[in-house]
């Protein structure tokens, strides 16, 4: 064969690679609202950027018709590009072949996409859409799956994992991205163990396919999922804007970006937004806005657990994580989901260097009997662990209420914080004064001649004596007493203090987290 004829039959085979399942798939894709894999990967990274990899891949199935069966690219396609010059590894489901079932050498493929990844110290995009283990090659695709979780896990903390469901997700599938730090579903696409008519045969439940798992079901109710999008399109742009605030790896830090906000900047608006009513709620995401450059806040679960909001923003060009109650929400109460959402999230930001900023105000606890009954105790112990095995910077702003163990939970100084600031507004306290003062002057409540009348007299008392920041400030759980609208100088001035902060801790193998 001429140089010439082999450069031709090379061009032959990559033709058949790059259509993928053909023509008419392709168009029922499209039809469908739907990206292929590869203009997925063409949208995501920087033009002309993307080098594909084992593109000539071939499946070793001869079981059930699988010896004749082509599946170009072997139903994935995998590589490594820039986004915003930066490098990422991805990987992306092709549904046009073969469903983009999972089989022996698809796996294979992600494997070696995600091993580069590790080595390169790069984020790795994982594109799911998908029909599931490839049946004919058995317990071939099911040690697949196994060696791409076993990865997942040993990358978790290296480098950013991100997941993306622009299609099916079904049976073992969802546990890749469940192991991975951040998980983006498209609506009307789906992701669950058991479809609905499995559920159907065993439980007797009727259940459609969207509301069993589909993308609101999972950013509104289990909170599997971080993003939700309306398309695509819209998909591919918070994937963009999220690698934005990560660095590429453990050993690096997030990009600095210049700041044109001015430091100094004090915002009108946190003169007012806590209300004089201690029981009025009030947004806390204008405070969180009205803190960060520019006014760019980008939220992280922004349908799930509303009563604590978390998410990125920057101070002076650094990437900082936020954790905040909304006393909007429950009163900014902190529960389970709450306390999953929260506890998770730092974990992620500590692992990846990203400072800590805390916004305080809960009254406490959700009590009930549905909550104590449905773990907690343990679920609050996994955001009481999560700021104490934290070592990145650590702020925490106290705007209103900080009451008994939530505001030790929403990291107080005892849980490592190492810069506390309070808003003369902030009520640090066992409890609220009006439950202190039936506990404390029930006697003397009891034995006046209008109790009515002296229990509101002791109300004040304990307000005036405990319901403010100076008591702790007094003991140094709060370092600073601060105008509301200094706020932003003082956040940054304290983070540039801790940028080169250094922690350590006891060695060990790792600690047992109250899962």
């Amino acid at each position: 064969m001429s140089r010439e004829e082999k450069l031709a039959n090379l061009a032959k085979k990559r033709e058949a690679v790059l259509l993928g399942g053909g023509e008419k798939r392709i168009q029922k894709q499209h039809n469908q609202g739907k990206y292929t894999a590869r203009e997925r990967i063409a949208k995501i990274l920087d033009e002309g950027s993307f080098v594909e990899l084992d593109q000539f891949v071939v499946h070793r199935g001869v079981e059930f018709g699988m010896m004749g069966t082509q599946a170009p690219g072997e139903g994935v396609v995998t590589g490594y590009g820039t986004i915003d010059g930066r490098l990422v590894y991805v990987f992306s489901q092709d549904f046009t072949v073969l469903g983009g079932s999972l089989g022996e050498m698809h796996a294979a493929k992600i494997c070696k996409v995600m091993d580069l990844a590790v080595k390169a110290g790069a984020p790795i995009i994982g594109i799911n859409d998908s029909g599931g283990a490839r049946i004919q090659e058995g317990v071939d695709a099911l040690n697949g799956y196994g060696d791409i979780f076993y990865r997942n896990t040993l990358a978790s903390g290296v480098i950013p994992q991100l997941s993306v469901i622009m299609g099916p997700c079904a049976g073992g599938a969802v546990y890749s991205p469940a192991l991975t730090d951040f998980i983006f579903m498209v609506n009307n696409c789906q992701m669950f163990i058991t479809g609905p008519q499995v559920i159907k045969s065993v439980t007797g439940e009727d259940v459609s396919a969207e509301v069993l798992g589909g993308a609101r079901t999972h950013n509104t109710k289990s909170g599997n999922a971080h993003f939700f999008a309306n398309d695509e399109d819209e998909c591919i742009a918070q994937i963009k804007r999220l690698i934005s605030f990560l660095p590429s790896n453990n050993l690096e830090n997030a990009p600095v970006y210049e700041n044109t906000d001015p430091v100094e900047r004090m915002d009108e608006v946190l003169k007012t937004v806590v209300p004089d009513d201690p029981n009025k709620p009030y947004d806390i995401k204008e405070v969180i806005t009205a803190l960060a450059d520019n006014n760019d806040f980008f939220e992280v679960q922004s349908m799930f657990a509303g009563n604590m909001v978390t998410g990125f923003i920057r101070l002076n060009g650094h990437s900082v994580g936020i954790i905040a109650n909304q006393p909007k929400m429950l009163a900014g109460c902190l529960d389970m989901n709450a306390s999953d959402k929260a506890g998770r999230f730092i974990r992620f930001c500590d692992a990846f260097n990203i400072p800590l900023l805390t916004i305080v105000d809960t009254p406490g606890y959700l009590p009930g009997v549905a909550q104590e009954h449905g773990g907690i105790i343990r679920h609050g112990a996994k955001l009481l662990y999560a700021y104490s095995e934290a070592t990145v910077p650590k702020l925490t702003l106290i705007t209103r209420k900080a009451y008994g163990g939530a505001y030790l939970a929403m990291c107080a100084k005892s849980l490592g914080a190492d810069v506390a600031i309070a808003w003369p507004t902030a009520q640090i306290a066992v409890m609220g004064a009006q439950g202190a003062a039936n506990i404390v002057f029930r006697k003397e409540i009891n034995d006046a001649k209008d109790p009515a009348a002296k229990r509101q007299e002791k109300i004040a008392d304990y307000e005036d004596r405990f319901s403010n920041p100076y008591c702790a400030a007094a003991r140094g759980f709060v370092d600073m007493v601060i105008e509301p609208e200094q706020s932003r100088y003082y956040l940054v001035k304290s983070l540039d203090s801790l940028l080169g902060k250094k922690e350590s801790r006891p060695g060990k193998k790792h600690g047992n987290v109250p899962l």
